[in-house]
């Protein structure tokens, strides 16, 4: 307890995670505040709103056992900072930066801010260098490119986790192994998933730094994890020059942890009751990805997000899609013809793709290839619904030639299974099956 810090027994109400504390000398917004329960016990919180001399404390763990009388509150005058040092690589944490690995705390080198420092869009580098993810549906036709934001779509029931899984397992960067690490942050599990990702960690032969909130651990660890995350990865990338890739999953979680927060805070909500500055929340962690002129470093984030009742037009993924740079979208349809990983590449985009492909950081033909096995790709699935009213028997040769090509595109460039392809193996995987069907490149 420092001397600055001033303590207060004036609660005069405890509502779920909300306290209300009266006659309060000095409070900031954004403080960071302890909690002193009667049994010894401490939490953290933060301080919400200020009118007059009453403030409103978020508290970010469960609030039983406390009490109005015995209860008492310390306001630090600082706000919530992460520890930040290279002893951080290799460690798991719980969403408050508490060990969860069975080590200790490691001592910090310095504490930063968990929301970060804006980025000054002058001093923004444009990404354009290729991130290898092992899966030829990404790396050849969705490109994800150093500093890019790319979002994974997918419905409840498909297997994201597994593909996030692979992404954790696979990723690379060309040429620079000992400077890629891999910041990946768990939303909401339940333990069978946590146990899952867990097996996936210790397999992994690169450098991590992992951020697992529980579903039945206090829903503010939700909204603080990822931003613990993202303040690891910035010191990283741009005070350590490591290329960092940051995974996020579920940010639905997420989202709906906000919508919580916002009902006992009792504001007004927005579409299907979400608060309605839930897309300036999902920019102040979307935005702080990217790379700085002149710095080695850069953050890649590559979030996951289920969307409710397979809705792409749902306010979570909506919102998400305004503010990122594209999308991979997962399809039902392919994931129950039994291809890994379902990933539909007709309303999948990367933005920025044509920045991190060609010769120099691919290969020459990538572009050639890409367009040529969409553009086929695409025909076959639209003979798709001819075929429905017609037949096979019904259609011309070339027709028959585009369907067969759609069912062998799915079965062998997209469906890999978890076994990790090279660029090189999937365009040359590529080339094989136009090729094969006498769509040669031209």
């Amino acid at each position: 307890m420092r001397l600055s810090d001033h303590i207060y027994r004036t609660i005069s109400s405890i509502r779920g995670p909300l306290l209300l504390v009266e006659n309060v000398f000095s409070a900031r917004m954004g403080e960071a505040v302890k909690i002193l329960s009667p049994d010894g016990g401490e939490m953290d919180g933060e301080v919400l709103k200020i009118e007059g001399d009453a403030v409103l404390i978020q508290v970010y763990e469960e609030t039983r056992g406390l009490d109005i009388e015995n209860s008492s509150v310390v306001f630090t005058d600082s706000i919530k900072k992460a520890p930040l040092s290279l002893d951080i690589i290799g460690r798991i944490f719980n969403g408050s930066c508490v060990p969860i690995d069975g080590l200790p705390m490691f001592i910090p080198e310095k504490l930063a801010p968990v929301t970060g420092f804006p980025m000054n869009p002058s001093a923004r580098a444009r990404p354009e260098e290729f991130i290898e993810t092992g899966f030829s549906c990404i790396d050849g036709l969705n490109t994800l490119v150093k500093g890019q934001k790319l979002p994974i779509f997918s419905c409840a029931g498909l297997p994201s986790k597994e593909l996030a899984a692979g992404i954790l397992k696979n990723a690379a960067l060309k040429g620079e192994k000992e400077k890629f690490v891999v910041v990946f942050v768990a939303i909401g599990l339940t333990y069978h998933e946590y146990s899952f990702y867990r097996n996936i960690l210790e397999e992994m032969r690169m450098k991590f730094v992992a951020f697992v909130n529980m579903a039945d651990e206090p829903v503010m660890e939700r909204l603080l994890a990822p931003r613990f995350g993202l303040t690891v990865a910035e010191y990283l990338a741009f005070e350590k020059g490591f290329d960092v890739l940051a995974v996020i999953t579920d940010m639905t979680n997420y989202c709906d942890a906000l919508r919580e927060i916002s009902t006992a805070r009792e504001e007004l909500p927005g579409r299907r009751g979400y608060p309605g500055y839930m897309y300036s929340d999902l920019a102040s962690i979307y935005e702080r990805a990217g790379r700085i002129k002149n710095m080695k470093g850069s953050v890649t984030i590559l979030p996951v997000v289920t969307m409710p009742e397979d809705d792409i037009t749902h306010p979570i993924p909506d919102l998400t899609g305004y503010i990122t740079e594209g999308q991979i979208v997962l399809s039902r349809e392919l994931h129950q013809k039994g291809i890994f990983p379902p990933v539909d590449v007709l309303p999948s985009l990367s933005r920025l793709m044509q920045r991190g492909i060609g010769e120099g950081h691919t290969r020459e033909d990538h572009r050639k290839i890409a367009n040529l096995l969409y553009k086929y790709y695409a025909k076959g699935r639209d003979l798709r619904r001819l075929e429905a009213i017609v037949g096979m028997e019904g259609m011309t040769e070339d027709d028959r030639r585009m369907l067969n090509f759609a069912d062998a595109f799915e079965r062998e460039f997209v469906h890999q299974g978890m076994i990790r392809r090279s660029i090189n193996e999937t365009l040359d995987a590529g080339i094989n099956l136009l090729k094969r069907f006498s769509l040669e490149l031209r």
